[in-house]
């Protein structure tokens, strides 16, 4: 019973909150939208779970026009469908449109250390402050060159021998290279990785639990204030185990770094880096403000640039299977311009124009965050007339820009030629990266992997669709979208590029060390 008056108090102020948030906005236009209900606003308006939400909220822009809104439980969402109102509100303006949206069961999760998740501020900027000295440029980029050759080759060894499971080369692919790059890991290839696992073992915990409006308290978030030790309580106990995760899988290899460098190993690697450099100028030491910004930095980078990289190059490999005549013609550019002696490598980059176009198409067909990441307005801003309040979250829907007919002539096919020429169309890479201050930190480091992924990958194989086997452009819903599962056949050009493909197996043999170390650490 002293539960339930807890409750219902809580809800009346909240509730008596909303209608007077919501009164002070009458006299403004707000941008148009469907007609909310009562107090729950628009809540019937919002996409159904599991469906395409850019699809939905681009129906919006049929009936109202580019810019949209709806209000649920009295949180404003506007909505952009069009790439101009996205770059001057999200670029020009980004001194104000910076900040997080406030998710409180993502806060009590502990994910307000990401980089993802971190309000706009001091700490955000150290943060980026941080990634941009490590790999905020094609020249910092070029010292991981050497790391993303070998683990492509790796890539392309298993995709070889086991071709049926591409989603799983890809990300093994994605978490050898950044796992390598953040902490100076060699992932163990002859077994289950320990720190892998223990990784994607935590994300698959976490993902279900951060899916929006799974959690009352996010409609709610005076409810977060109610003490874990309440019956009732349940999703605090949960917010508290996942913190505990989360606090763990930043450790975890941060700690691993810490005993490298100790042991006087040489361990180069982007934690490393930064540790050595606030050691010698004194101004790190244990638990210290710097430290953990490193730590959270670090783990942050790997969030944000695994599974997104899977996602790109899974949707790549079913556009080869869906356009055998693109495919064809790339592999005509490599034979002519690198031969069939050896495998691309960067220092072919810049005669492979055609290449690089698939990479350009490659992040436009699909865009692997086809709504972006939510920002939130810091003060109250018009455009256009409208009247867009503080606090609102702004939804880019990124889809939209990039199959815009305007930008993109027949926006549904994988065209790479669209990028070439005299009038070559928008570069997509301006829109799928984020926006602003919010622009995504390790985008350089992302489009140098994509670009070898795609080069080596069509170099060695021929990509193909199983005879009698329909396959369709399908994607799966989520802030990261996948293609659905397809089947695709893989098989090599030439028979000189098994021993190419294999050689890496001799010339850097696996290296289980760094595991047995983890192993050990986690008893």
């Amino acid at each position: 019973m002293n539960l339930v008056l807890y409750l219902a108090g809580l809800a009346t102020l909240y509730l008596l909150y909303l209608l007077l948030h919501r009164s002070s906005f009458r006299t403004h236009r707000l941008p148009p939208g469907p007609k909310p209900l009562p107090i729950i606003g628009n809540v019937r308006d919002m996409p159904a779970p599991d469906s395409a939400d850019w699809l939905h909220w681009l129906k919006h822009k049929e009936v109202y026009g580019p810019i949209s809104s709806v209000s649920v439980l009295g949180q404003r969402l506007i909505i952009l469908n069009d790439a101009k109102i996205a770059l001057e509100l999200l670029e020009k303006r980004s001194a104000i449109y910076s900040d997080r949206p406030e998710l409180p069961f993502c806060q009590l999760c502990g994910m307000g250390d990401t980089v993802l998740m971190q309000g706009y501020g001091k700490r955000l900027q150290t943060y980026r402050k941080y990634i941009h000295r490590e790999m905020g440029s094609a020249a910092t980029v070029a010292r991981f060159n050497q790391t993303q050759e070998i683990e492509v080759r790796r890539f392309l060894v298993r995709l070889l021998d086991a071709p049926q499971d591409l989603p799983g080369h890809a990300r093994g692919l994605a978490g050898a290279f950044i796992l390598k790059v953040l902490y100076g890991y060699h992932m163990d290839y002859t077994r289950v990785d320990p720190l892998m696992d223990y990784i994607e073992k935590a994300l698959e915990r976490f993902i279900p639990a951060l899916v929006p409006g799974t959690w009352l308290v996010d409609a709610f978030p005076i409810l977060k204030h109610i003490p874990a030790w309440l019956p009732g309580a349940r999703f605090r106990r949960i917010a508290q185990g996942l913190k505990h995760d989360l606090a763990a899988l930043a450790d975890l290899p941060f700690h691993f770094v810490k005993d490298q460098i100790e042991a006087g190993k040489d361990t180069s690697s982007y934690v490393s880096n930064l540790l050595e450099e606030k050691a010698n100028a004194s101004t790190v030491t244990p638990g210290s403000k710097e430290e953990i910004d490193i730590k959270w930095s670090a783990v942050s980078l790997y969030f944000g640039g695994s599974d997104t990289t899977v996602s790109t190059i899974t949707s790549f490999f079913l556009a080869m299977v869906l356009s055998p005549n693109v495919q064809k013609r790339a592999q005509d550019e490599i034979d002519r311009v690198v031969g069939r002696d050896r495998l691309p490598d960067f220092g072919d980059r810049d005669r492979l124009p055609y290449i690089n176009a698939m990479v350009k198409e490659s992040l436009r067909w699909h865009p692997v965050t086809p709504m972006g990441i939510a920002h939130s307005l810091m003060e109250d801003d018009t455009y256009d007339g409208y009247h867009i309040p503080k606090g609102s979250v702004i939804m880019p829907n990124v889809w939209a820009f990039c199959h815009d007919p305007k930008d993109y002539k027949d926006p549904m096919t994988f065209n790479p030629s669209r990028f070439l020429g005299d009038h070559p169309e928008r570069d997509p890479q301006t829109l799928v990266f984020g926006f602003g201050r919010r622009i995504c930190p390790g985008r350089i480091l992302a489009d140098s992997n994509i670009y070898l992924t795609i080069a080596m990958s069509l170099a060695a194989f021929e990509i193909g669709k199983p005879q009698g086997v329909d396959v369709q452009a399908d994607f799966l819903p989520g802030i990261t979208s996948h293609p659905a599962p397809f089947k695709m056949t893989i098989r090599l050009r030439d028979e000189r590029y098994r021993g190419m493909v294999r050689s890496v197996l001799d010339e850097y043999p696996f290296d289980s060390e760094d595991a047995d170390v983890v192993r050990g650490m986690l008893g």
